[in-house]
């Protein structure tokens, strides 16, 4: 399977679910699309990587760098398709992606920050997620996490490395287990209910992986005297 057909299935329906609440922001029937489209060795790919990303991720940082500003790319020359209505939706966006992978192996430490910073905003947002507050206020909550994590990015190197590699890693390997659990554990409606109903939900079993990531990369850097920046 190719990546194409790939993307395409984390945004096509693959069964139907609730619609999301009127005036609601955060795009839950999005992320259960993309959870309810993986089939059984899709999820295990996202759980492999996810784990070496949460565990090994200081090791491999500027390949994960590389990759998310690719798809960042990616995304973006589709984006950029969309407004203009020209030319081929594909090509712009291998282009972009090309461009966008190949400038940030040269600006590693400003990618690095910008990744830091998108992971505190996400982390803020999803706290003010859980917390029940207004979503039309959320991006509130989210601009502190930028303007922090940003700011922790500039000042210590290794914890924007650290923290975006363990909240990726988190993310992927939650979208395994869910979409596992959900085709095969039999308890496809409680988790949905979870999904759709909780709120503190999504965020904790998003943490908790990512909290144990951070910790143990701590230590493997620690204890590894050849490793730098």
């Amino acid at each position: 399977m190719d990546c194409i057909t790939i993307l395409a299935q984390t945004v096509e329906t693959a069964g139907e679910t609730p619609e999301a609440p009127e005036g609601a922001i955060v795009p839950i029937d999005r992320f259960w699309e993309c959870v309810t489209s993986l089939d059984k060795l899709e999820a295990f790919t996202f759980i492999a990587f996810g784990v070496v990303c949460l565990f090994y991720g200081w090791r491999v940082f500027r390949i994960l760098v590389a990759i998310s500003f690719a798809l960042i790319g990616l995304f973006v020359g589709i984006w950029i398709n969309e407004l203009l209505i020209n030319g081929n939706e594909i090509w712009l966006g291998i282009i972009c992606m090309a461009l966008f992978a190949f400038f940030s192996v040269p600006l590693m430490r400003w990618g690095v920050s910008i990744l830091g910073a998108a992971a505190g905003g996400i982390l803020t947002g999803g706290g003010w997620y859980a917390a029940g507050l207004p979503e039309q206020y959320i991006w509130a909550g989210i601009i502190i996490g930028v303007v922090a994590g940003g700011m922790i990015s500039f000042i210590i190197f290794k914890a924007a490395v650290m923290l975006f590699t363990s909240l990726g890693g988190s993310a992927l390997v939650v979208v395994g287990i869910l979409a596992i659990m959900y085709r095969y554990s039999g308890a496809a409606e409680q988790i949905q209910e979870l999904v759709f109903t909780h709120n503190w939900f999504l965020p904790a079993i998003l943490l908790v992986p990512m909290a144990a990531g951070m910790l143990l990369q701590n230590r493997f850097i620690k204890r590894s005297k050849d490793w730098h920046v």
